[in-house]
């Protein structure tokens, strides 16, 4: 099984796994202990299957067992309710055209469920901790947001992406994390007006 297999999941939530044991607990403990200290040191890609199963003290097959692919441990690790491969997928409808208004509305749909933001909250607090900013640029950048650069086949896509993760890592600090007023009480509709043509600018339009 390729560490990197493609996931099969049709739903925005993070895959529920059925017909599997759950294990043991100390067990599953100890593999996402090691995975998070592996992701945080080196990376989603100086992290491999085989390293956290060594850390974890059990066989790599018991890593796939319980958790998949690599994919699938990175994201049990961050321990996020929606998985961001899923997520992703309606923003790549229709190509690049109002592409900004659909990321704008997934984040929005995101952010603005406490089930889904609270999770995301501790992963973004947790930037400042040492690691923590790689977790938190390997989860964003690399599960969401180059995927969509690299879609849309756009010129510059890191220096596009990278634009509109500015963008909304400043929307998540000012509404979600200060509570600044009045972007804290905003109507979502409001957001997804304001910031598409911001993004939209940032993904198409010609860069200086």
């Amino acid at each position: 099984m390729s560490e990197d297999a493609a996931p099969s999941a049709t739903v925005g939530r993070a895959p529920q796994r059925r017909g599997r044991r759950p294990g043991a607990p100390d067990t599953r403990a100890a593999i996402l202990a090691a995975a998070r200290t592996s992701f945080a040191a080196t990376g989603f890609a100086g992290t491999s299957i085989r390293s956290v199963a060594a850390a974890a003290g059990v066989d790599p097959a018991l890593v796939h067992h319980y958790f998949g692919t690599k994919d699938d441990l990175f994201l049990a690790a961050l321990e996020l309710r929606v998985d961001p491969r899923v997520a992703r997928l309606p923003v790549l409808e229709g190509g690049p055209e109002h592409a900004g208004r659909r990321i704008m509305e997934l984040f929005v749909s995101v952010w603005d469920d406490e089930e889904t933001r609270l999770p995301l909250l501790a992963l973004v607090r947790g930037a400042v901790e040492p690691g923590g900013a790689r977790l938190v640029q390997d989860g964003f950048f690399r599960l969401v947001l180059r995927p969509i650069g690299d879609a849309f086949d756009l010129d510059q896509p890191d220096r596009r992406m990278a634009l509109v993760a500015s963008q909304l890592f400043g929307l998540i600090v000012v509404r979600y994390v200060l509570a600044l007023e009045p972007l804290a009480s905003a109507p979502a509709s409001e957001l997804v007006a304001t910031y598409a043509p911001v993004l939209q600018g940032y993904l198409t339009a010609p860069l200086p």
